[in-house]
């Protein structure tokens, strides 16, 4: 079923209704589920008017012609019916409209899984349990409840419960029990936002959750902050019974050592295990059927061409073909006459007058190509004959009508093998190619150079009255070669010889009883198959008279074949269900027509599912005019095969043959049953009448060896006669499977030593050795192990009210293979005036009819508009090509629905984490292992000789001093505008002067004292610098924020405001422009404008000495305090004392060699971490020039950032990701501009990301790449590593090797291990070492579990000890305890265990490598793989949202970016669309497929929306949390959401 594999439905249901006790009565459960499934769905609103929309009205009347029509609507109105009563909650789909947008929040809220624990897999062992509480609730709810599949997010606050090893039910039930947490219904946990103003937040860069100030990480489990969504413990919601028996479990038992440190076997996927009671065949082995033998007549010709030649010569006046115009008059007949002198002349042309005597172009044998339309039987047939005549091979083709016809290429692929260099066609054929602007003909994709021949009359030549053409009897040389389409879409030639064209004419005749002189009505295609069999071929050789109805006539008068019968009192006629089906819309216009002459209606298409319902409609509409029951005569026909067995015209008022009323179920197992009980799963199928005459007929296994079908299983049909196919032209491999088969019996040993023909058809024989077909092997889905045939889910999805939907013959059914098993797609045209309700609903009922009657789940449902869909030439559906443009995404749906909640059902079990695992069996794995523990660390600072100056003064302000001292007028900073001129510089001096003006300013008008907070809000530039040692000079505590934005000051300002009052500012800093906006109209309507502290403006300072500059006690005093949104939105303040300051400007100065005489360039955000610490402390520490570049420049001049880095020949430069981002995606075509200006990257030597994340290589790689050409060296590009607790641990600098890079596994990452494989592996992640450790910091891999180090090359969480780290948060809640976990924490054990170390939040590893560090030891690398808090638990693994995202952004070339969130424990995947609208819907399968595949995840909402949508920081990381929080306020406004069943 769905949720959790092997776990009955009645258990999912309990586990979600709130049930005190496991005896809840069946009944009340089953109708309270539903409607409380559909409370949880419609998330608190409640809005009938929704409901309303989304229940699927389930049973409508249905008018047909006649009540006894549609066998199979009545079964499929039937199994809906059954589903009346559970009213289905589908969450329909949003989309955009400009007037009306529904808000996917309100209307779609999915039910509430979050009460899932991690341990839902431990609901599989109970299994046993199952029979005691069997309840089968197959009703709309269980439908779209497979979905859970047991997966958990770490957001659910779910109370993790130990479970004994119970042995009787009791301990069994509380098992199950204690691992699902009952939640009480009415009051959903609210896990979509951790505050209660979240609605009213907008969606906006660097915007922390209103309320929420860092106390911690979401990895430290956010449960504290929302211990339940309604203010109620846990524990009280499991009711008092469960309690006492959670009570009573026994604690587990310890596992064994071993399994601690032996990898986990890899995830192996569920293989659905054989049905026990699935049906298997009984009967006994069958034995080939014999048709009746190939009569001998005295006077059949010894070659077709000879019928030819002895009706042309001997009945010139005889009428062989009548071709009709486009309003179905007869407007041409070709007499036997006019036949043969047509055909000599053109065989003659062909063979001599198309080259020279000595080099003609066709000799025998040569393959000729036929482009004749459908409308122009007549030229066909001469050029036909023509080439009989001559001797070489014609290939009939159609008529290409685009340069990119559907298939084409494929048919260009069959031209080539054939070595065709001629195409024969019509003159009026020929001016209709299309043709390139100087008039000749296009080169068709795909094709090879062809010379056209045109073969009307006036061109050819007559032969000589010498001349004959060679007429030899018929052996076994190609006569024609008929072409194939394949389930896959590649074109085939069937080469058919001459003597089985004869034969196969001869059994034909035998068959159908033909006599000389009848008249026959062809509405088929007379290039292939039956209509070439009987139309062109059997009428020469009977002389009959054949009337050629156009598919083009068809559409414009349905009912013009039979007039034609009506007419000429045609004896036989040649039709499709189309036709019949067209005839009884069409049947009102014409009262007076009889059918009494037709003898045979033979209906080429007997092997359909639907042909039953159409032959039976036909009939009883035609019966009363004259038509006979026993003329409708279905057969079966196969390229490979030709004709493989035709209902004999019947006795008048014999019995008409029976019918086969089989069980579906039992043809999904390839079992013949009756069906008895279900009337809704039956299939009812007509026979196919007998084999042919003189040939042979068998079953085989339609997979593996040809092994003998028993008498009641379904296999392939195969045949063996002189009339069948003998190869496919050019591909030997393919022939001998299919054309030479040799049928085995059960021991594998041959039976018999005749060849036999696949047919590619499905089937058995019946009694009295009645052929039945079930389907075609080419539309055999096989799901699971099971068997569906296309044509079947076709008849049930057109037997759903279809009309007013979707178009009749216009439904495509596929299977594509996803996550290892076969997966159904359904896609229709929709009719243009078909509602979004109606269509919502339409599918919604397919799902439920295929589901019923066929017992599979469909994968995909796509509407698609009128007339988009592939054609065939004859107006069908081109099936291979859909499904490629649905794997390209290039079908472009209307409409789309997707189940993978019900269809996947082989995911690898959940994982479960191990309970119990104390440090000492970790410290024991990781010695038993072997393993050397994962720690790294930077230079020894106390060996590094500093003989610096700056080295003795403590504080950042003393050595400023200093500088304005000895050198004055060195300058430190050079801020560049976007032309690239220098706008402001600041030598030492100065910088010492504008800061001692700001800081008597504080002291006068701010009236502040030391230690007050100071928020600076300044553009980036010299005066934040300038405003920031003014406050180290005043005492005061400088709060870097950066300004909010005149435009967008809704979204903007409320974060400035929230760090002010987290940071209990005394004042803020600004300049006069900001100083307005902050209290302008604009602001007032964001924030309270009245409750800002003092607002100071520093553009004119007086000149004013401060008497005398602040020097702190210790070196431990506070210096400034660094706010940040992190990306899961939290707002973080971190203090940093001055000597973390110090610490930290020292050991960049050694890591970079950074001297008073360098220049560096830095293009960065100068508000927090890195980027503010060599914005505004590394110059003034070490001295040397920084050349500041605002990043926000670049947006007007792209070319600010290299231009400056080569024309100051920069050795070292800084930039962030969004910086990098920029350059490569915007300057990636212009590097030749950026040679013709004389930029010239060869000066830099390091090139650093600055970053807090896992290091984006592929960027990193592309920017190297694209700028190698200017010069960058490939080694300069390298990334920093900082947290929020210790903002630079790695940094790659100037010595010491390059970074290095590996090749990890995905599937260990996602459980928590590191597995190296070598580049190209599948599923691989390549990572990069993210710089060197810089001096002084030690690094310590650790467990976040249970606080023990980890060994070499183990994941775990990055812990870090140096001298620069922050000593603590700045809270407004001085949460003691989360300040010593994350600051000052211990090792659980080992020798580190002493040291106090800080907690990053993110994982990692340590690799010890070959290289040599600069110390001479070997070198360690440090891998980031990413943020704990950002991770995704799903199904008890760990996923990194990276790694989906860039599956995501890989699989369309629209996608621009890709954010993902859980959302009550469904995976969201929103998507940027950069291409039309029109491509939104293609995104919905590629994305759930991708995902699926790769990550064994199912999608659960798909969010397309326009670019720019996912919000993105300074840093350029994604802020997916606001992502979320803007997707549940319904402020995105997206092109499309689909909700995933």
């Amino acid at each position: 079923m769905g949720c959790f594999p092997g776990v009955d439905p009645a258990l999912q249901k309990e586990s979600r209704t709130q049930t005190p006790a496991p005896a809840a009565a069946p009944a009340s459960a089953s109708s309270s589920s539903s409607s409380k499934f559909h409370r949880a769905r419609s998330g608190g609103a409640r809005d009938e008017r929704y409901r309303s929309a989304l229940q699927c009205q389930l049973f409508t009347e249905r008018k047909t012609y006649f009540n006894r029509v549609y066998i199979h609507t009545e079964a499929v109105q039937a199994a809906l019916a059954k589903h009346k009563e559970q009213k289905m909650a589908l969450p329909m789909p949003t989309k955009r409209r400009s007037t009306f947008v529904q808000s996917p929040a309100d209307a779609c809220t999915p039910p509430d899984t979050s009460s899932a624990s991690e341990d839902e897999g431990s609901l599989r062992r109970q299994a046993a349990l199952s029979a005691a509480l069997h309840q089968s609730l197959q009703n709309a709810e269980s439908w779209i409840n497979r979905s859970i599949q047991g997966s958990s997010t770490s957001s659910s606050a779910s109370s993790t419960l130990s479970h004994g090893e119970g042995k009787g039910t009791s301990g069994s039930l509380a098992d199950v029990f204690a691992n699902t947490r009952i939640e009480n219904f009415s009051v959903p946990p609210d896990v979509t936002a951790t505050t209660s103003s979240s609605s009213a937040r907008p969606a906006a860069i660097d915007l922390p959750p209103s309320g929420i100030v860092k106390g911690m990480h979401k990895g430290s489990n956010r449960s504290s902050l929302m211990d339940t969504a309604d203010g109620v413990p846990v524990s009280s919601r499991v009711s008092t019974k469960i309690q006492q028996l959670l009570n009573t479990l026994k604690r587990p038992k310890r596992p064994p050592l071993k399994e601690f440190f032996v990898d986990d076997f890899e995830e192996i996927v569920e293989v659905p295990q054989p049905d026990p009671n699935q049906p298997k065949p009984e009967g006994r082995q069958m034995t080939p059927v014999k048709g009746e033998p190939l009569g001998v007549v005295c006077n059949w010709p010894p070659a077709l061409e000879a019928a030819l030649q002895r009706w042309g010569t001997t009945q010139a006046k005889c009428p062989c073909l009548t071709a009709l115009d486009v309003t179905g008059k007869p407007v041409y007949t070709l007499t036997y006459g006019k036949l043969w002198s047509r055909s000599l002349k053109l065989a003659y042309t062909l063979l001599n007058k198309l080259g020279t005597k000595n080099e003609p172009v066709l000799k025998p044998g040569d393959r000729v190509a036929l482009v004749y339309p459908n409308n122009d039987p007549v030229m066909f047939m001469v050029a036909f004959y023509g080439c009989l005549l001559a001797e070489v091979i014609p290939v009939p083709i159609e008529v290409p009508l685009t340069r990119k016809d559907a298939g084409g290429q494929q048919i260009g692929f069959l031209l080539g093998s054939c070595g065709i260099a001629l195409a024969l066609t019509t003159e009026v054929c020929l001016k209709g190619l299309p043709k390139t602007q100087n008039g000749e003909i296009v080169q068709f994709k795909g094709w090879p150079r062809l010379k056209w021949v045109v073969t009307d009359s006036k061109y050819l030549s007559k032969s000589p009255k010498d001349w004959q053409p060679n007429i030899s009897a018929a052996g076994t040389e190609p006569a024609y070669i008929e072409y194939k389409t394949s389930k896959e879409g590649s074109v085939m030639g069937v080469t058919v010889s001459r003597i089985a064209m004869l034969s196969h004419c001869q059994a034909l005749s035998q068959a159908c009883n033909y006599s000389e002189g009848e008249t026959i009505v062809n509405v088929l295609d007379f290039k292939k198959d039956a209509g070439l069999w009987h139309g062109i071929l059997t009428n020469v050789m009977n002389k009959l008279h054949t009337i050629s109805v156009p598919y083009s006539v068809m559409k414009t008068c349905p009912l013009s074949w039979v007039q034609r019968v009506h007419t000429h009192k045609a004896k036989v006629a040649l039709v499709k269900c189309r036709d019949l089906h067209w005839a009884m819309m069409a049947h009102r216009d014409q009262r007076d027509v009889s059918l009494s002459s037709l003898r045979m209606l033979i209906v080429t298409d007997g092997a359909n599912p639907w042909s039953v319902s159409s032959c039976d409609a036909f009939l009883s509409l035609f019966q009363s005019h004259g038509l006979k029951p026993e003329a409708i005569c279905p057969c079966a026909t196969s390229p490979e095969a030709m004709t493989i067995a035709i209902r004999r015209p019947g006795v008048p008022g014999a019995p008409l043959p029976g019918r086969a009323i089989l069980s579906m179920n039992g043809l999904s197992f390839g079992v013949i049953r009756v069906n008895t009980e279900d009337k809704n799963s039956a299939l009812t199928v007509q026979d196919v009448g007998h084999v042919m005459p003189g040939g042979m007929m068998c079953i085989v296994k339609p997979d593996g060896p040809p092994q003998l079908c028993k008498t009641d299983e379904i296999g392939e049909i195969c045949v063996s006669s002189r009339a069948g196919g003998m190869m496919y032209y050019g591909l030997a491999g393919l022939t001998k499977n299919t054309f030479e088969v040799i049928p085995v019996n059960s021991a594998g040993s041959p039976v018999g030593d005749v060849p036999f023909v696949r047919s590619g058809l499905l089937g058995f024989v019946g009694p009295g050795s009645l052929v039945f077909v079930v389907g075609k092997m080419d539309g055999l889905l096989t799901v699971s192990g099971r068997r569906h045939n296309a044509d079947d889910i076709v008849a049930t999805g057109l037997a759903v009210e279809s009309i007013k939907t979707v178009y009749r013959g216009r439904i495509a059914v596929f299977s594509v293979s996803v996550f290892y098993d076969e997966r159904i797609v359904v896609v229709a045209e929709q009719r243009p005036d078909a509602s979004e309700e109606d269509s919502f609903q339409w599918m919604s009922r397919v799902l439920q009819a295929i589901d019923s009657i066929h017992q599979v789940g469909v994968y995909c449902l796509a509407l698609v508009p009128a007339n988009t869909l592939p054609k065939t030439p004859l107006g069908g559906i081109h099936i291979s090509q859909t499904k490629q443009h649905f794997l390209e995404g290039s079908l472009h749906p209307c409409n789309i629905l997707m189940c993978p909640h019900t269809c996947v059902t082989n995911l690898p079990k959940p994982r479960q984490k191990q309970p119990g695992v104390g440090p000492a069996s970790v410290m024991v794995g990781n010695l038993v292992a072997g393993k050397r523990i994962a720690q790294a660390s930077g230079r020894d600072l106390g060996q590094l000789e500093d003989n610096d100056l700056v080295k003795k003064h403590q504080f950042l302000t003393e050595v400023l001093q200093w500088r304005a001292q000895a050198t004055p007028d060195h300058p430190l900073f050079l801020l560049l505008n976007a032309k690239g001129t220098t706008v402001c510089t600041a030598t030492c001096l100065q910088l010492h002067k504008k800061a001692e003006r700001i800081a008597s300013v504080l002291c006068d008008k701010g009236h502040l004292n030391a230690g007050d907070n100071v928020v600076l809000l300044y553009p980036p530039g010299i005066e934040l610098i300038t405003a920031f040692y003014g406050c180290l000079y005043a005492g005061c505590i400088p709060v870097t924020v950066r300004p909010p934005h005149a435009q967008s000051l809704t979204a903007t300002l409320p974060t400035v405001r929230m760090i002010v009052e987290v940071s209990k500012a005394a004042c803020i800093l600004t300049t006069q422009t900001l100083m307005r906006l902050l209290k302008s109209r604009e602001a007032a309507a964001a924030v309270d404008v009245k409750t800002w502290p003092t607002i100071i403006d520093t553009d004119d300072l007086p000149r004013k000495r401060l008497s005398q500059i602040y020097k702190p006690p210790t070196s431990e005093m506070l210096a400034y305090l660094d706010f940040s949104v992190s990306t899961t939105g939290m707002l973080t303040g971190v203090k940093m004392s001055h000597a973390a300051v110090s610490g930290l400007c020292r050991a960049i100065k050694l890591q970079c060699e950074l001297y008073s005489s360098r220049q560096i360039a830095i293009c960065l955000d100068p508000y927090c971490g890195l980027g503010f610490v060599l914005w505004c402390l590394c110059s003034v520490y070490s001295g040397h020039q920084s050349i500041l570049i605002p990043p926000m420049e670049l947006e007007s001049n792209l070319f600010l950032w290299l231009s400056t880095v080569s024309q100051y020949k920069i050795r070292d430069t800084f930039c962030s990701y969004s910086v990098m981002e920029l350059c490569t995606k915007g300057l990636g075509n212009q590097v030749e501009m950026l040679k013709s200006r004389g930029i010239n990257l060869s000066c830099v030597r390091t090139c650093v990301v600055v970053a807090e994340e896992r290091p984006r290589v592929s960027l990193t790689h592309s920017f190297s790449k694209l700028f190698k050409d200017i010069g960058l060296s490939s080694r300069a590009v390298s990334t920093t590593f900082g947290s929020r607790v210790n903002v630079a641990i790695c940094l790659q600098g100037t010595s010491g090797p390059d970074p290095t890079t590996v090749y990890v596994d995905l599937k260990s990452l996602r459980h928590d291990r590191v597995r190296l494989v070598e580049r190209g592996a599948p599923q691989s992640l390549l990572l990069s070492e993210s710089g060197k450790i810089l001096p002084g910091v030690k690094v310590v891999i650790v467990n976040p579990e249970t606080k023990g180090p980890l060994g070499d090359s183990h994941l775990g969480e990055i812990w870090v000890n140096s001298p620069h780290t922050a000593s603590g948060y700045y809270t407004i809640y001085d949460n003691e305890t989360l300040q010593a976990d994350h600051f000052n924490t211990r090792l659980s054990f080992g020798d580190a265990a002493q040291t106090l170390w800080a907690r990053t939040g993110y994982l990692g590893f340590v690799r010890r490598t070959e290289l040599t560090a600069a110390s001479g030891e070997r070198h360690d690398a440090l891998y980031v793989v990413g943020a704990l808090d950002e991770t995704l638990e799903l199904r008890g693994l760990r996923y990194h949202p990276i790694d989906i995202e860039t599956s995501v952004s890989r699989t369309h070339r629209s996608i621009a970016e890709c954010a993902v969130f859980t959302w009550t424990n469904l995976l969201v995947v929103v998507v940027e669309l950069c291409g039309c609208e029109q491509e939104a819907l293609d995104l919905v399968p590629l994305v759930t497929n991708v995902v699926l595949e790769e990550h064994y995840l199912i999608v659960g909402v798909v969010v397309v929306v326009d670019p720019g949508v996912i919000p993105i920081n300074s840093r350029g990381e994604k802020q997916r949390m606001h992502l979320r929080d803007s997707f549940l306020a319904d402020q995105l406004d997206p092109i499309y959401v689909a909700y995933n069943m």
